[in-house]
């Protein structure tokens, strides 16, 4: 129970943290504006079938340089300010840190995609028929899944450096060149890394969500990859504790 309410502090810290700095409100400001521009160029045309589909379907590359601009500054702002010292010492393990911290940037993915839900309304409202909530419900599963496994890859990036810089960069590479490699990379590639690049294909995965189809091994991937990621943060910060 200790570690439980440890974490959840840590967790509440984070989520209030980012809404202390312009970063916060910078990120907020700059996903709301991508979601209203792809919304009024490919959801509202005149005679398309009411569906936000094409939003669900690019999501991974509207979350790129979102989900770094969250996670940069988790850890790497302890390790610049000396403060990560201090939880060092701290009985806190690394697991709870790494997931406290997770757990309030996730917090935070949450109030971002709130913040699209007027757009919901407005199609609800303009369109005639009425569009299948499935799909959407779908499609912001998805979202919350993409955003959790890109925070997980940021929050790896920021217990390597307390650069936030580096951070931000190093994350929105390794996305970058995730989805690029998996995309148009297997196209390219001998047959038998193409297959391999196509079992890591994220986007593959955000098509089936945005038809309304919730496949279980979809739906572990994420889960099993997010894990995976804030596991090797918090061995990260193990290593850092004992250097």
């Amino acid at each position: 129970m200790r570690a439980l309410r440890t974490m959840w502090a840590i967790a509440v810290r984070e989520f209030v943290a980012l809404f202390r700095v312009p970063v916060g409100w910078l990120v907020l400001a700059l996903y709301a504006g991508l979601w209203g521009g792809m919304f009024v160029q490919f959801v509202l045309v005149p005679g398309a079938p009411a569906t936000m589909r094409p939003l669900f379907a690019t999501a991974a590359w509207l979350m790129l340089p979102i989900a770094p601009a969250i996670s940069m500054r988790l850890v790497s702002d302890e390790l610049r300010t000396g403060s990560y010292e201090l939880l060092a010492t701290s009985p806190v393990s690394e697991l709870s840190l790494a997931l406290g911290k997770f757990i309030g940037a996730g917090m935070f993915l949450l109030a971002l995609l709130g913040c699209t839900l007027p757009l919901v309304g407005v199609l609800l409202v303009v369109s005639d028929p009425m569009p299948d909530p499935g799909p959407m419900l779908a499609g912001y599963l998805s979202m919350t899944l993409l955003g959790l496994l890109f925070l997980s890859v940021g929050l790896l990036a920021s217990s390597l450096t307390a650069s936030q810089t580096l951070s931000f960069l190093g994350a929105m590479l390794a996305l970058f060149v995730w989805l690029l490699a998996t995309t148009a990379g297997r196209t390219r590639a001998p047959e038998a890394i193409g297959d391999i690049l196509a079992s890591l294909a994220i986007t593959d995965r955000l098509e089936g969500f945005a038809k309304g189809v919730i496949d279980t091994g979809d739906v572990g991937f994420f889960v099993v990859l997010t894990g995976w990621f804030v596991l090797a943060a918090s061995m990260c910060l193990g290593v850092r504790r004992w250097l």
